[in-house]
């Protein structure tokens, strides 16, 4: 268990800047989470932390001790990846002891370690079957018992889930949750998905163009986004921004106002705004409703799913809370 410092980290190829001075300090046991769409620098930032890309500049302290020059095996680090990454031609035992057999550890021990982590991960049962005989949600739990037998300090996880189907995605996310929980080891996970963001970070680390756009708890992050691309990104239905022309009050001219879908309402009478119903997707507990704006932007409505579902085609006042808008510059960020 152990704290990290990333202290100003960049990193570049060649000319070409790629991250642009991130800087958190992660508490002991904490879990976190660097989201952001493809291309962002999060599994550039992860990798540099295990020691796997080199850091142009700033400085990574693992546990209170700079470890910028120091060799992945040297940093006390486990990592699991999107792909496995298991040998074919070994058991699951096998797999998941290699790394504790590499470092010379007494075989009673490794037994012993084994052991528990199958117990963990309900692989009891496979621990002589080779990968190719398991589930794509087995092979996760290998590679993750391959990771906690060695007890380190740090895990990475960069996009486990991936590979797997949506509802193994949703019971493995809340497995790993509870088993970070259950070990207390402080843990950095990478992932595009922002349900899996929401839903597991202690805080997340928002990025764009390898910038960190936000830094913050999952709830702070969505109630209160500081860009149109945190907006935008965390939540979906994504927010509805809406330009200022459009708008019965006055706005900067180069102002940009955000509504969540959950704070719209199609109003029985005169609304803020009027459109028309292209869609309504019922979608059981909930229901969205999306509206074309005279000037031919669209807006989602998302509605109690017990309510009475609208027309489609038909015109409709839609109201909010003044509140619930949150207003942006002409740069984008929160004013």
């Amino acid at each position: 268990m152990a704290t990290i410092k990333l202290d100003n980290i960049q990193k570049s190829f060649g000319k070409t800047d790629v991250i642009h001075g991130v800087s958190i300090d992660i508490e002991d046991g904490e879990f976190i989470v660097i989201v952001g769409p493809s291309g962002c620098g999060k599994s550039t930032l992860l990798r540099m932390v295990a020691g796997l890309e080199t850091v142009t500049d700033g400085e990574v302290q693992i546990d209170g001790r700079r470890v910028n020059d120091e060799e992945p095996m040297d940093r006390d680090i486990a990592m699991v990846f999107q792909n496995y990454a298991l040998y074919p031609h070994m058991s699951v035992f096998e797999n998941m002891a290699y790394g504790l057999k590499i470092a010379k550890t007494p075989k009673a021990e490794i037994a012993e370690r084994v052991a528990t982590a199958a117990k963990m991960l309900q692989l009891e049962d496979y621990l002589k079957r080779k990968p190719r005989e398991l589930s794509g949600g087995q092979r996760q739990r290998v590679a993750m018992g391959r990771a906690i037998v060695r007890k380190p300090k740090v895990f990475l996880f960069d996009e486990p889930l991936s590979n797997l189907d949506a509802k193994l995605r949703v019971q493995m996310r809340l497995e790993i949750k509870a088993l970070q929980r259950e070990l207390g080891i402080t843990a950095l996970y990478v992932t595009h998905d922002q349900v899996e963001a929401m839903t597991m970070a202690d805080r997340m680390i928002v990025m764009k163009d390898g910038v960190a756009e936000q830094i913050g708890a999952p709830l702070e992050v969505y109630e209160n986004p500081q860009s149109t691309f945190v907006a935008g990104f965390i939540g979906s239905p994504a927010t509805n921004f809406l330009a200022p022309e459009v708008l019965p009050d006055s706005y900067p001219d180069s102002a940009t106002v955000g509504i969540r879908p959950e704070h719209l309402e199609l109003a029985d009478g005169d609304g803020h705004l009027s459109g028309e119903i292209v869609s309504v997707e019922a979608l059981g507990a909930e229901t969205l409703v999306h509206i074309r704006l005279p000037n031919g932007q669209m807006i989602a409505v998302r509605q109690d799913g017990a309510l009475p579902r609208p027309a489609e085609r038909q015109t409709v006042s839609v109201t909010w809370d003044n509140e619930a808008e949150m207003v942006f510059d002409s740069a984008g960020k929160r004013i």
